[in-house]
């Protein structure tokens, strides 16, 4: 019997994974991916207190330091939880792991934009990560879909890298702060194209050759020709597996009490996944702290 299982390894859940085992917990951390969630996805983090690095750096520190304490680390996809009075039994394949708590923090997925084309051309010229892919596009023109701080920030990025970026915003302005910007406002070889939303990929001879865009006051139809298409045009909870425990609110996202407890006894949640005003790594890393010193509590 464990005393808890992390599921997944960003910033909510190395931190929860951190304060638990350093107050003598026993911990088991699972995720399907590298440790660090979204940010080994993120260039630069200027917005940390004290620490302006690169995404996949504090990532590894994060996760150095929550192994340190003596938790455990395992890839892993969870498929469900089961809940009994005094413990839960999370699946993953044909394991099972029985915990006394599970901490929840699965983090969010890319929205796509549901457009033709777009699911058969992508990693083939259809990216959710600029980080990743932005190399492949050196001295090519390519387009970022969205105008929030994500779509922003990965647009500055690959400015560097490429030929042209042109960005599509549905609005007729840019949702992303103002730092951001006016950062963006400073790349040369960046172009703006307001009140446009993506209507469909354009693609010759097996490549993306542009991106089908709609005015969105007219409904007229034009061609941006870019070899790279870049969707940032939102996230989504990361939650079907927990459906069935009646945590998850109409939007997909788990609700929390204070302590970061769900609905469920036993079952805790923090980070992106839950519902919440501001996703980021410090606020992630806020939940994970009040998560794992409060469950730490309950084992005394």
């Amino acid at each position: 019997m464990i005393d808890l299982i992390v599921i997944g390894a960003g910033p909510a859940g190395l931190t929860a994974a951190l304060y638990a085992s350093r107050a003598g917990a026993s911990v088991h951390v699972l995720d399907g991916g590298a440790p660090g969630g979204k940010m080994n996805l993120t260039a630069e983090i200027e917005n940390y207190p004290g620490l302006i690095t690169k995404g996949p750096e504090l990532a590894y520190a994060m996760y150095e330091q929550c192994l340190s304490f003596g938790a455990q680390y395992e890839f892993g996809e969870v498929e469900r939880i089961e809940h009994f009075d005094d413990h839960q039994v999370v699946h993953v394949g044909d394991k099972t792991y029985e915990a006394r708590y599970v901490f929840i923090a699965t983090g969010t997925k890319e929205r796509h934009m549901g457009i033709p084309h777009e699911e058969e051309m992508s990693g083939r010229g259809v990216s959710y990560c600029a980080v990743c892919d932005g190399p492949f596009f050196k001295n090519k023109d390519v387009c970022v879909v969205g105008g929030g701080n994500s779509a922003i920030e990965e647009a500055i990025y690959l400015s560097d890298i490429v030929s042209h970026v042109h960005v599509v915003v549905r609005r007729d302005v840019l949702r992303a702060d103002q730092y951001l910007a006016d950062k963006l406002q400073q790349k040369e070889n960046v172009v703006m194209h307001y009140l446009k939303k993506p209507h469909a990929i354009e693609v010759t001879d097996q490549k993306v050759s542009g991106l089908i865009v709609e005015d969105s006051q007219t409904g007229e139809l034009s061609t941006i020709q870019a070899q790279g298409i870049f969707p940032f045009i939102g996230l989504d909870p990361i939650t079907e597996f927990v459906k069935d425990l009646g945590i998850v609110n109409e939007k997909g996202y788990i609700e929390v009490d204070e302590n970061q407890q769900t609905a469920v006894a036993g079952i805790f949640a923090g980070g992106d996944v839950t519902e919440k005003h501001l996703r980021q790594v410090v606020t992630a890393a806020n939940d994970g702290a009040v998560a794992g010193q409060y469950i730490a509590s309950l084992l005394k």
